[in-house]
């Protein structure tokens, strides 16, 4: 069977598996209906298969044949499901597989981000091989901020593809927030009738914060294999972002979209634990339930959800799991560390590369260059001058510029088939809101300005939000704004496309990369080293209790309830 064919259908298969859990979630978990909405089921799939992966891994390995089961019940759901409402969402299901269709060709690659060799795999592969293990933290850095993404991808670990899957959740975070957008990018149900009417509408700053968010995640957030365990968590951001204001919009569909923001802000934080910060688009919230006289309401009714407690668990789960690595609930928070558990990490190191951080982060740290002294260079804003010289031109300059350009072309766009303006005034939950996203900014600025760590998604909502407000002034036929909102789709999706053609092509010239004869990512020896030195301990540890041939190695390690701990040196 050929790379790509085995890529092709494992791509699928486990994209329907997921959707299937989303279908099971909704079933067990809430009576919400979300039949038509293939981009939200995806989304409770992944918050599904996160809660299975992580409580599964406490007592064994994602090997192959824990996989093929957990495969086999989510593609079953989704026939079941599929055979149940097909005629009701028979065109949602066209577009669930044109869009992954067209985000395929981001799987072709060679060569992944240099922390996918250094911790991404490594992490990902020991979880298929052992259950939870303790105090992997001091094996490399990495594996003291561990991500939720390298617990889905270990679900993936399965029989001929192996583990060439493990960039399959960053494709279908992508395409599931690519439904989200494309459906509440306010474009007619049925493109085909278009030209029937002429109707003057003015669109509300969803549809255009819809198609703005479209458009920069497949222009910008276009290589797969540099997404890390970031560009997905921006990614939702965005799509949370767009359902507060959404359920601004809608207050009757609020329980609805009570359970789209639990379950998008989970995975966020599960993604990346710094991201707790954004608990704060709650506030937002409570004032607007607040404001309606129904925030008690609001509180008590999540209280009684059963998504609720699945959402809390998961969480729960997220901080077990940097506790068991580092004996820190947040790495690098030293507050939130212990140090008196055989494996903790001591606060002395936790603070150093809290600082090793915000130096890499404030461009006073390269591979190949670092100031002389980080401590005083990193405090208040003494670090702005040389960030801005060896960061801000031209890495943040260039996607200034980008965004600049998707500006201009939609303010052209719209001003030129719009019939008129109607005056709007500024919501104050829209007001709220921003002001929250302006106080994320200015923490992400502050402490680690690096577009890799949520600079992308709020510098992007700081100046497409505004834009998505006056735009929404425009007074537009439906005729017109179909159209508009065709070729801008058109456009992104070429680009995307095009900009993986262009990464291909560079790949087979640089590195001689054959995507004919193997489509799959490049591997070598350096992806198993972590593995190799954890298999070495665990036998040098059973040789010893078993024989009393006893080495250094079998001395790092113990077993306390069934669970082995590696103790730090």
């Amino acid at each position: 069977m050929s790379s790509f064919l085995i890529l092709f259908i494992f791509y699928f298969l486990i994209l329907f598996s997921l959707i299937g859990y989303g279908a099971l979630f909704i079933k067990f978990f809430t009576k919400e209906r979300l039949f038509h909405d293939f981009g939200y089921l995806g989304v409770l799939g992944i918050l599904f298969a996160l809660l299975i992966s992580y409580i599964s891994n406490l007592i064994l390995p994602h090997g192959y044949l824990f996989n093929c089961i957990f495969i086999f019940i989510g593609f079953l759901g989704f026939v079941i499901f599929l055979n149940k409402n097909f005629s009701l969402f028979r065109k949602n299901f066209y577009l669930l597989i044109l869009v992954f269709l067209f985000l395929l060709i981001s799987l072709i690659m060679f060569k992944n981000h240099d922390d996918f060799t250094y911790y991404h795999f490594s992490y990902t592969y020991i979880l298929t091989q052992f259950d939870a293990l303790v105090g992997t933290g001091q094996f490399n850095h990495g594996f003291r901020t561990p991500s939720s993404i390298f617990y889905l991808n270990s679900l993936f670990y399965l029989p001929f593809i192996k583990y060439f899957s493990f960039n399959f959740s960053s494709v279908y975070i992508l395409g599931f927030a690519n439904i989200i957008f494309l459906k509440g990018s306010g474009l007619s149900t049925d493109v085909f009738k278009i030209n029937k009417s002429k109707i003057l509408k003015n669109y509300k700053l969803t549809n255009y914060l819809a198609i703005l968010s479209f458009i920069f995640i497949n222009t910008f957030f276009y290589r797969i294999g540099e997404y890390g365990t970031d560009r997905a968590a921006q990614i939702l951001i965005l799509v949370l972002v767009y359902e507060i204001f959404r359920m601004f919009e809608n207050i009757k569909d609020s329980r609805l979209s009570n359970l789209k923001i639990y379950s998008l802000i989970t995975i966020i934080v599960s993604l990346k634990a710094f991201y707790i910060l954004y608990l704060l688009f709650f506030i937002p919230i409570f004032i607007y339930y607040l404001k309606k006289d129904k925030l008690s309401k609001f509180i008590k009714d999540n209280f009684k959800q059963k998504y609720f407690l699945i959402c809390t668990l998961i969480f729960t789960l997220v901080l077990l799991t940097y506790f068991f690595n580092t004996a820190c609930l947040i790495y690098p928070l030293h507050f939130t560390c212990f140090e008196n558990f055989s494996w903790s990490i001591p606060k002395e190191q936790v603070i150093a590369m809290n600082n090793h951080y915000q130096t890499w982060s404030k461009a006073g740290m390269t591979p190949n260059y670092k100031v002389e002294n980080p401590e005083e260079y990193i405090k208040y804003f003494n670090w702005v001058g040389g960030w801005i010289d060896g960061y801000f031109f031209n890495k943040v300059s260039d996607f200034l510029l980008g965004l600049f350009f998707v500006f201009i072309i939609f303010i052209i766009t719209f001003s030129v088939i719009s019939s008129g303006r109607k005056k709007i005034s500024l919501n104050k939950y829209h007001l709220s809101l921003y002001c929250i996203i302006a106080l994320l900014f200015f923490e992400w600025f502050y402490n680690h300005p690096s577009l890799r760590y949520g600079g992308f998604c709020l510098v992007m909502l700081l100046i497409f939000i505004p834009l998505s407000f006056f735009l929404s002034s425009y007074t537009i036929e439906i005729k017109k704004f179909n159209k508009a909102v065709i070729i801008l789709i058109l456009i992104g999706i070429s680009v995307f496309i095009g900009r993986n053609i262009n990464r291909i092509h560079k790949e087979i010239n640089f590195y001689k990369y054959k995507p004919l004869s193997n489509i799959f990512y490049y591997m070598d020896e350096k992806h198993f080293v972590v593995h190799k030195q954890v298999y070495e301990i665990i036998s040098s540890y059973q040789i010893c209790k078993n024989t009393d041939q006893c080495d250094k190695k079998s001395k790092r390690i113990k077993k306390v309830l069934g669970k082995l701990i590696f103790i730090n040196k």
